[in-house]
């Protein structure tokens, strides 16, 4: 990953202020109508959308250029089942053992439970794996740097393409994610972060009624 050579800039072409403002106020419009959504459709999804997808979260910015993150695209209907199978059965024990009082309270306006069947319904999950450390060809380890960090970032990424593609996507954190590995043949150096699941919302889709903060609570300018 490491190249010690440096290139001019390319392709940056300084735009217009007011071209500017209109690009940052468009994008801010189109990126406020995303939603997560746990309702989807089967319908597939166009062939290359998903790939673009990726190349867009493989564009984020890494720690020492370390590119950490790997994305498995899961289609096959029998690898989804065994994913919810998997999820469900430690969502359960999360429910019924672990969650605090609290933190079911705080959950109830979404609708969650234990059940996962968008992991089926949706035709692609992704897999979303940080690479705690690299491998080099003869097996010997490769330190990388803020590698949850820069996996977040490209993750932040892959969910603005999606959304910008015109398709829905839910990021689903099961309590334990160990299962993924097993399922997907992921290595050891490898840890799940999430699954970002991803389709066509349902067309009976609906969303919790919820508000983002306002802007003076997320921003400050000194």
């Amino acid at each position: 990953m490491a190249n010690s050579e440096s290139i001019p800039l390319p392709d940056y072409v300084r735009p217009s202020e007011e071209e500017m403002k209109n690009r940052a106020a468009a994008f801010y419009t189109e990126m406020q109508k995303r939603r997560s959504v746990r309702l989807f459709s089967d319908r597939p999804i166009p062939q290359g959308v998903i790939q673009d997808c990726l190349r867009t979260a493989g564009t984020a910015p890494s720690g020492a250029n370390m590119q950490p993150w790997h994305f498995v695209v899961v289609e096959n209907p029998a690898i989804k089942r065994e994913i919810r199978q998997a999820a469900e059965h430690v969502e359960r024990k999360f429910y019924s053992r672990h969650a605090t009082e609290e933190l079911l309270n705080v959950l109830a306006p979404l609708g969650t439970d234990a059940s996962k069947p968008f992991l089926e319904t949706s035709p692609c999950l992704i897999a979303v794996f940080v690479q705690r450390y690299g491998l080099t060809a003869e097996g010997e380890k490769v330190r990388h740097y803020y590698p949850i960090e820069s996996v977040a970032i490209a993750t932040g990424l892959l969910i603005a393409a999606v959304h910008h593609a015109g398709l829905a996507a839910l990021p689903y954190t099961p309590n334990q994610m160990g299962f993924l590995n097993k399922i997907l043949k992921r290595p050891e150096n490898e840890r799940p972060m999430l699954i970002l699941v991803v389709g066509y919302p349902a067309e009976d889709a609906t969303v919790p009624n919820i508000h983002r903060k306002p802007f003076h609570e997320i921003a400050t300018f000194l």
